[in-house]
């Protein structure tokens, strides 16, 4: 295990890659120095980076993979630590290592941790490896939001709301941004057959504004991809909304 002073170095470290002296546009990462104990630090913990992916590549099933990609993750969670923490600031580098745990984080369902690199990632401009077809807010968006069709329990609410927030201002097929507006509808819908009106975080508007949130992002899901099967929550939506207050459309 990464002694703490180590971990303690490598956070320091990843926290100065993004102040090196290099011409950038303002918000966008800079090169990863080349010269210099950052640099070195960085080639030491990529070098670890590849050998791991060897190693997951050698395991055929993906639900084998993900528990693996967890623990592996830990090696590098100073690092990104301290890269995020730079990003606070301003400051970022273009790091594969900061990019690929974020992966990681989808493929191990942590994504409060996906979401934060990836607000990092999307903020700054850092790329994917060159191995990834999709840019960072495509795969972001859409992988989060399959995980999330195929188990709703994997994310709340707030998750879905930031990821929307955070991808929606890049472009991506429209498959893909339909299947983060489903995600969010269900959530909604969700939110809205189990709204307590008593609770401190009811939403302003009550069950109404969480129906009708629903009902939008299922519309919308539907105007970008004619088959990614919401017709019937939209109708389900259209019947509850339209009930006088007070009933729930149950027999």
């Amino acid at each position: 295990m990464t002694s703490l002073a180590r971990r303690h170095r490598e956070r320091a470290l990843a926290a100065k890659a993004g102040l090196a002296e290099t011409s950038a546009i303002v918000g966008q990462a800079v090169a990863m120095p080349e010269t210099g104990e950052v640099a070195s630090e960085y080639r030491a913990l990529y070098a670890v980076l590849q050998d791991n992916l060897r190693s997951l590549s050698d395991i055929q099933s993906i639900d084998g993979r993900n528990p693996v990609k967890r623990e592996m993750a830990e090696t590098f969670r100073a690092w990104v630590d301290g890269a995020l923490a730079a990003g606070a600031d301003g400051n970022a580098a273009q790091d594969e290592i900061v990019a690929q745990m974020m992966v990681w984080a989808i493929d191990y369902r942590d994504f409060e941790r996906a979401l934060d690199i990836g607000e990092h990632v999307l903020r700054f401009g850092i790329k994917l490896p060159e191995r990834y077809l999709r840019t960072p807010a495509c795969l972001l968006a859409e992988d989060i939001a399959t995980a999330v069709l195929a188990d709703p329990e994997l994310a709340t609410l707030e998750q879905i709301v930031r990821l929307a927030r955070l991808t929606g201002g890049y472009d991506m097929p429209d498959q893909a941004r339909a299947k983060l507006l489903k995600a969010m509808g269900r959530a909604f819908a969700k939110a809205a057959e189990e709204f307590d009106p008593e609770a401190d975080s009811a939403p302003a508007g009550g069950k109404p504004a969480l129906l009708h949130a629903a009902l939008d992002a299922y519309k919308r899901a539907l105007q970008l991809n004619k088959a990614i099967g919401v017709k019937k929550d939209i109708e389900r939506l259209e019947r509850l909304v339209a009930l006088p207050a007070g009933e729930t459309g149950q027999d």
